[in-house]
């Protein structure tokens, strides 16, 4: 046998499967049966849409007299019952007439800067929806209609006009030119830097004049000058606090404006307003007999609150709502207690002889 060759390979038998048959086509094939389908559960998805959408509307009847309360701002009320009152500080002994007529100063300027609280929202109302705060606010954020709103400032406006007309005549002279201001703030006046500031300033020493006016005080220069530095100082921060929150792009009066430009300028207004108010303790308070001590204890405390607020303005980057600011920290609260208590001792004690 010759080993070299090989032998044959086997031969594979692969199974060819039969043909199908030819299908006749002369049956026709059953009908399929074909289940129907079942509706989706819309109406109970409908019913929720509709329940959630009656509650928002709901809550926005509800919220209507919150939001309109919140437009005029109650929270900056303060300002009047802390400024206004500041004339009976040139009147001694205080009598209930000077009180009932102080209350009138106040509820005159409570209407004109509430009045003016709407107006602005309204001018600035696309510009605050750009700003991380303003855009909660009621017209910003669309839960006061702009028509709701008007309507609103027409109601304050006849409301003050009434309580000019029941007042003294020609004593609300300071409210109409507060108000003159604050349409020229909002016109345009609010968009040059330095002119926004002093404008809001002039306002705090405007509601001094008519509690003043009102009472028939005379009202004292140095305490003029210290309350319009101090509201200038608050002014400023408040510009500071702006311009590191949400930029130049939301004010375009902050574009004339730098940080150190303000740092400087807020610590020049508040060495005049502590400088304004220890003269006015030595030139023009009606102080009691031997109260000299007492006006000099109180003098650190007026140098603790300026300094306590440029701490916190400076350093915490506070000052956005000075109002906030200065009635929710601890140290600004005791301090201007004890201020107080020491005000009030050198002003309710007995007089000194002429």
């Amino acid at each position: 046998m010759d080993i070299t060759r090989s032998s044959p390979a086997p031969v594979r038998v692969v199974a060819v499967p039969p043909e199908p048959e030819p299908a006749d086509l002369t049956v026709l094939p059953e009908p399929t049966t074909v289940e129907p389908l079942q509706p989706l559960p819309t109406a109970p998805a409908t019913a929720s849409v509709t329940a959630t959408a009656t509650d928002v509307r709901g809550r926005r009847r509800r919220n209507r007299p919150r939001d309109l309360l919140a437009l005029l701002r109650p929270g900056q009320w303060v300002k009047n019952l802390a400024v206004v009152p500041l004339a009976l500080l040139d009147t001694h002994p205080w009598g209930t007439a000077a009180f009932l007529r102080t209350g009138w100063a106040v509820l005159g300027f409570t209407l004109a800067s509430a009045l003016v609280y709407v107006v602005n929202d309204l001018a600035d109302r696309e510009r605050d929806r750009l700003h991380p705060v303003k855009r909660h606010r009621p017209i910003a954020s669309g839960r006061v209609s702009t028509l709701a709103a008007v309507v609103l400032t027409g109601a304050l406006a006849l409301a003050l006009t009434g309580w000019a007309v029941a007042g003294p005549a020609w004593q609300w002279w300071p409210t109409a030119l507060y108000l003159a201001l604050s349409l020229a703030y909002s016109q345009g006046l609010k968009h040059v830097p330095l002119v926004d500031a002093f404008i809001v300033a002039t306002g705090f020493v405007l509601r001094l004049v008519q509690g003043a006016l009102l009472i028939g005080a005379q009202m004292s220069e140095w305490l003029a000058l210290c309350v319009f530095s101090l509201c200038l100082m608050l002014a400023l921060g408040k510009r500071r606090h702006e311009m590191t929150a949400a930029g130049r792009a939301h004010r375009p009066a902050l574009r004339g404006y730098t940080l150190a430009f303000l740092d400087h300028l807020v610590v020049l207004v508040a060495v005049l307003t502590a400088v304004s108010y220890v003269l006015y303790l030595r030139d023009d308070a009606s102080l009691a007999a031997g109260a000299s001590l007492v006006t000099l204890l109180s003098a650190p405390c007026a140098v603790f609150g300026l300094a306590r607020y440029l701490q916190l303005l400076l350093v915490e980057e506070g000052g956005g709502n000075p109002v906030h600011v200065l009635f929710r920290d601890r140290a600004t609260l005791v301090n201007a207690a004890l201020w107080a208590v020491l005000v009030a001792l050198a002003l309710l004690l007995p007089q000194s002889p002429a």
